[in-house]
C-alpha cells in the first residue's frame, strides 16, 4: 500500500501497541513522511524509530491538518482526556480507528462528531507481527476506507471483520485477552511438571517451548486444531490419559466457557 493511497496517517499514542503498528507500517513501505505521531513522551526506542524514518512528531494536535486516517492507540482510561483535542483533525474524508477496549463508537462520536469510524481489537502478539485483529466499521465507512484500514491493521497479522459492534466484546474476550490465557497455560503446565519432580526452571522451559512450538505448528499447518490434537493422541497412550481429564464434562471446556463469558461481560461493562 502506498502512502498516497492512505493520505496523512495520524497515530495518537506510540506506546506498545501504537509503536508496533508504526513499525509495521514503515516496514510495509509506508513513507515516514506520511505519518504524524501525537505523543507527549515517546520512549527512547520509539523516538529513534520516529527520527530515523522521518516521521513527524508533535506533542499536541496541530490546527492545520485533517487526517486521512486518525488511528487512536491510547489506554481506555485516557480517552476522555485525549479525544476532545483531536476533533479538529477529523474532516469529511477522515476515517477514525480506535483500538481502545471498551470505547464505543457512540463515545467516540460524542467527542469527535459523526464520522467514518472503525473499532478494532488487536492483541499483544501484534508486537511481533503475529497478532490477530477483530474490527467493526460503522455505516459511514466507504469500501476504500475499509480497505485502507484493513491494510494498516494487517501489518500485525490477520484482520477479521465482524457484523455488529457488540461482536467486538466477544472478540475482546476470545483473542484480545486470549494471549494471557495461553501464558497462564504455560504457567500451569510448568507448575504441574515441578510437582512431578522436575526442577522449576526446566519445567518452565519445557512448557514454554511446547506451547510456542505447538502454536507455530498450528500456524503453519493446514489442519484444524482438532485434527492436530488427534494426530498427537495415540489410543490408550499418555496423551489420551491426559486428555481424558482435560476433556471431561466438567473440565476445560466449561471452564473456558465461564472465563470467556466473564471477559465479555467485563468488556460490556467497560463500554457502558
Amino acid at each position: 500500500m502506498s502512502a498516497e493511497s492512505v493520505g496523512p496517517i495520524v497515530l495518537v499514542g506510540a506506546g506498545n501497541m501504537g509503536g508496533a503498528m508504526l513499525a509495521g507500517w514503515l516496514k510495509s513501505g509506508i513513507a515516514g513522511s506520511s505519518v504524524l505521531v501525537l505523543d507527549p513522551g515517546p520512549s527512547p526506542v520509539m523516538q529513534k524509530l520516529i527520527t530515523d524514518n522521518g516521521v513527524r512528531h508533535e506533542t499536541s494536535a496541530p490546527s492545520d491538518l485533517k487526517a486521512g486516517v486518525l488511528f487512536i492507540a491510547v489506554k481506555p482510561q485516557m480517552m476522555t482526556a485525549v479525544l476532545p483535542p483531536l476533533k479538529g483533525l477529523v474532516g469529511s474524508k477522515t476515517v477514525v480507528v480506535s483500538v481502545a477496549a471498551g470505547t464505543t463508537l457512540a463515545n467516540l462520536e460524542a467527542h469527535l462528531g459523526q464520522a467514518s469510524m472503525v473499532r478494532a481489537m488487536p492483541n499483544t502478539p501484534a508486537m511481533v507481527g503475529r497478532g490477530v485483529t477483530g474490527a467493526f466499521a460503522n455505516s459511514r465507512v466507504s469500501d476504500v476506507q475499509r480497505d485502507q484500514v484493513h491494510a494498516l491493521l494487517k501489518v500485525s497479522g490477520p484482520v477479521e471483520w465482524v457484523a455488529t459492534e457488540a461482536d467486538i466484546d466477544a472478540v475482546t474476550a476470545v483473542s484480545g485477552s486470549g494471549p494471557a490465557y495461553v501464558f497462564y497455560l504455560v504457567e500451569c503446565m510448568a507448575e504441574a511438571g515441578r510437582k512431578l519432580g522436575l526442577p522449576a526452571d526446566l519445567a518452565m522451559r519445557l512448557a514454554r517451548e511446547t506451547v510456542s512450538g505447538a502454536g507455530e505448528l498450528l500456524h503453519q499447518s493446514p489442519d484444524d486444531a482438532a485434527k492436530l490434537r488427534q494426530n498427537v493422541t495415540s489410543p490408550g497412550g499418555t496423551t489420551a490419559a491426559a486428555l481424558s481429564v482435560l476433556m471431561a464434562d466438567d473440565a476445560m471446556q466449561p471452564l473456558f466457557d465461564r472465563a470467556i463469558a466473564a471477559a465479555r461481560k467485563r468488556a460490556e461493562e467497560l463500554a457502558g
